[in-house]
């Protein structure tokens, strides 16, 4: 692809389309030009590759993939080489699946225990968010699958996440909120940035050429594209010289009227828009030249991901007081009581909902162990649990509670 000459080539009203998606999840085509369209899908614990039109909050069913520990999880294992396993399993399901970007890892800091988002994120602690995240990415890269470092920056709450506004010193910014994202883009090198939703001391992060192009590109070096979060563009005019260059799951028709109105008064130039388009196109051609050979490239195993899970749970467990010498229990000495230990929640929610290819049950792996539900269905305990502290008042108790 010679990507000078599209450039050169493309009317500007073909520029400003390519840098917005064709639908949920695609890139738009250009046959014309040779400009193919390319997937993108939901991270980072496990493929969420929607069937049919699909939506970004995790209600249309997806295809069957691994379901990983969520970062949250992986985290507490501080193993870059295991969390380089995880996301290299994801790859490969991705690139068998014709997906050519990973939406993830997240690196937000962990500063609000309301946060919607903070099972998807690793640590409160920059320094390790950082070098996980580059892990996570370095390993994908590798596989000739994109990824998408998120959400850039400094979207740490809930509640009024679309519009909320962060107003952080300089200091706090750098120190904080910034460091993981500095480690993982520096050793990691990703595809792609996707930037948050929310403003930063006032200026949508869309629209905040500070943090778009100063930081990210001029300071730390990042040769990638931007990409919004779904729906994250606040005003297309001011993306474009902020360096934001790929609008998702796609433009309107008055964002783009505004943009060729400022183009012909000069008040925006149109090489922000070429930068933009040469961004994207760099990374189509990547994209679909892996996955031109996907089918030599990614022989899934997942009975073999499976195994990872495992040993990432495994390595990632914290044990915080062994108080009188608890463990290790005889398994003749453990009951297990709560409705969760038949359906049980091992995953969040949305965006980062995966279709599970299998599900190990507490139950399914202690099939002869003492069991009772414990609660009915509106969450009200039951006699048995009196009944189970009676009998068993040596035992061990998994209790699976419904919160």
């Amino acid at each position: 692809m010679d990507i000078d000459f599209i450039i050169n080539t493309m009317s500007l009203k073909d520029k400003v389309a390519l840098c917005s998606g064709k639908d949920e999840w695609r890139t738009k085509e250009f046959p014309k030009y040779g400009i193919s369209s390319v997937m993108m899908s939901d991270g980072p614990s496990g493929l969420r590759k929607q069937l049919g039109k699909g939506d970004a909050i995790g209600i249309t069913k997806s295809q069957a993939a691994t379901c990983f520990p969520y970062e949250s999880i992986a985290a507490c294992s501080f193993d870059r080489a295991l969390i380089g396993e995880l996301s290299t399993a994801i790859a490969e399901e991705a690139g068998a699946a014709g997906v050519a970007l990973l939406l993830g890892p997240g690196v937000n800091i962990k500063r609000n225990p309301l946060c919607g988002r903070n099972f998807e994120y690793f640590s409160e602690d920059p320094y390790l968010a950082g070098e996980l995240g580059a892990a996570y990415i370095a390993a994908v890269e590798k596989k000739g699958i994109g990824t998408s470092l998120k959400h850039f920056a400094c979207n740490n709450q809930e509640y009024f996440r679309m519009n909320s506004n962060s107003i952080i010193d300089e200091r706090t910014l750098r120190e904080i909120y910034l460091t993981a994202f500095e480690i993982s883009v520096k050793k990691g090198n990703p595809s792609s940035v996707m930037c948050a939703y929310n403003q930063v001391n006032d200026i949508f992060c869309s629209d905040n050429k500070y943090l778009l192009t100063d930081i990210l590109r001029n300071e730390w070096g990042f040769n990638g594209f931007v990409v919004t979060d779904w729906g994250a563009i606040h005003d297309r005019s001011m993306a474009f010289e902020a360096g934001c260059d790929l609008v998702m799951p796609g433009g309107n028709a008055y964002g783009e009227k505004d943009v060729f109105g400022n183009v012909r008064r000069v008040v925006l130039s149109e090489k922000r828009i070429n930068q933009s388009v040469k961004r994207i196109l760099n990374f189509i051609e990547k994209g679909s030249n892996t996955l031109k050979a996907q089918n030599s490239n990614f022989n899934i195993d997942y009975d073999k991901h499976h195994k990872i899970v495992q040993r990432i749970a495994e390595e990632s467990a914290v044990l915080l007081k062994n108080e009188d010498k608890l463990l290790p229990c005889d398994i003749n000495d453990i009951a297990i009581i709560g409705r969760m230990a038949e359906n049980f929640r091992y995953q969040g929610h949305g965006s980062s909902r995966v279709n599970p290819t299998k599900v190990d049950t507490i139950l399914s792996l202690l099939p002869n162990i003492p069991y009772a539900p414990g609660y009915d269905d509106e969450g009200n305990t039951t006699d048995e649990i009196d009944l189970f502290n009676n009998q068993l008042s040596k035992s061990v108790i998994i209790n699976n509670t419904a919160n």
